[in-house]
């Protein structure tokens, strides 16, 4: 059902507020400190420094969800800003960076539930319903309000008691309690349809997973003869797919870099990629290297990175030129081989899990280095094959990928209609009660 199909009040007034307009005749706009008390009670050290107490931050909370996740340690560990107790019932508002939206009802805390003092605790007075604030707290032009009255560049804030001057829209309490439950149970449903969603994402990743394993390891042709290589990660392969050690497939690219070389970044999701491009996908600024600029490398089209992260997400393929920090591995292919085929095969679980037991760098803080990628040997497919194996997996990865991107899509859908349905219900534009 759009908004558009919801009916309306018989009659609007001004309201007085001027993010808000107008609301329903009936309707009052009061500041939040007349509906609801500012809770200051702190955890104190003495009293629970031995306890163990669930401590949430900021980047914990999310309003889309109003939910929350929180870590448990012991107090005397804790960082010195988890002060805010909250209980059940309480509203929690980050008063630091409101545009991040971190705000969630606290829901069957024990007393040593603790909110980081960035956040502002909402306690609804009996005279409105804990329901109804929650959502108008979620407000989206509510929070851009609080946003706009923010103080500071890096980390804007606003002072709790300057929060609680804010108006609010406020129907007649039995009104509130209605509203509430009816978006209670609306917003279940679409939390139940995006978990569903999310569910068939998950399902079409493995899939896809499993549609890049069986390829790279096994070829193209069901039938063909297999034999055991030898080597643990690689296992069963076609027999006259050739084994060898890494070392005599890739070596160290040592090229320092060029004097028009353009800065690349190494990213997981993007493979190596000029860094003004990185930064208009990811749609901000990245650190610029500022040190050891004379130590930078030169890499080639079809490369590959060991970079800081490869231990968890495998090499990545370099689809440009240019340059990339000291502190990276550049692998150039001894011979002519397939770049897509490598892509897959060096982002696959088990090659990424081998690269992993090749040394004790995850946990000594060490990065991967061309003698962990040595003592994990690879296998050669016939060129031929390297290609047809790689153009197979594009054309099944691109459909899988479809339908990835179709369910996100739906998800997008969703959550912006249960924001534009949390908005327009508690501000009076539709009446569903």
């Amino acid at each position: 059902m759009t908004l558009a199909a919801w009916p309306i009040y018989d009659s609007y007034k001004d309201s007085g507020v001027d993010w808000l307009c107008a609301i329903p005749s009936s309707w009052s706009s009061m500041r939040l400190q007349e509906v609801a008390t500012c809770n200051d009670d702190t955890i104190n050290d003495f009293d629970y420094r031995d306890r163990e107490i669930k401590y949430v931050d900021i980047s914990s909370v999310d309003a889309r969800s109003n939910t929350y996740t929180f870590e448990t340690q012991a107090f005397r560990n804790a960082p010195s800003r988890a002060r805010r107790l909250a209980r059940h019932g309480d509203i929690v508002f980050s008063t630091v960076r409101p545009y991040l939206k971190a705000v969630a009802t606290v829901k069957n805390p024990d007393k040593y539930l603790v909110f980081s003092t960035g956040f502002a605790v909402v306690r609804p007075k009996s005279t409105a319903d804990q329901g109804f604030v929650s959502y108008a707290l979620r407000n989206e032009d509510f929070i851009s309000e609080v946003t706009a009255r923010s103080v500071g560049a890096s980390y804007p804030a606003i002072n709790a008691s300057d929060l609680f001057k804010l108006k609010l829209p406020l129907p007649p309490l039995p009104e509130q309690r209605a509203i509430a439950a009816f978006l209670d149970e609306k917003c279940a449903k679409v939390d139940e349809a995006v978990r569903i969603k999310e569910e068939q994402i998950t399902l079409l990743r493995e899939r896809r997973q499993i549609l890049i394993q069986q390829a790279v390891t096994r070829g193209l042709n069901p039938d063909a003869p297999l034999h055991d290589s030898g080597i643990d990660w690689i296992g069963k392969i076609p027999a006259h797919w050739e084994v060898r050690r890494s070392k005599y497939v890739f070596t160290q690219r040592k090229e320092l870099a060029r004097k028009n070389d353009i800065q690349l970044s190494a990213t997981q999701s993007y493979g190596v990629i000029p860094q003004d491009k990185f930064e208009e996908l990811v749609g901000r600024r990245v650190v610029k290297i500022q040190t050891n600029l004379e130590k930078r490398k030169h890499v080639e089209i079809d490369d590959f990175v060991i970079s800081m992260r490869s231990f968890q997400g495998g090499l990545e393929r370099a689809f440009a030129t240019g340059c990339i920090r000291s502190s990276y591995v550049i692998l150039q292919p001894l011979e002519s081989l397939s770049a897509d085929f490598f892509g897959y095969l060096f982002k696959s679980p088990r090659y990424i899990k081998a690269l992993q037991a090749t040394g004790s760098f995850i946990r000594d803080g060490q990065d991967l280095n061309f003698d962990n990628f040595s003592k994990v040997d690879l296998f050669l497919p016939p060129m031929d094959e390297q290609v047809a194996i790689a153009a197979h997996i594009k054309v099944g990865c691109e459909k899988i990928d479809s339908g990835i991107a179709i369910k996100e899509q739906q998800i997008v859908a969703l959550r912006d209609y249960r924001t534009s349905l949390i908005d327009a219900t508690v501000t009076g534009k539709i009446k569903v009660a």
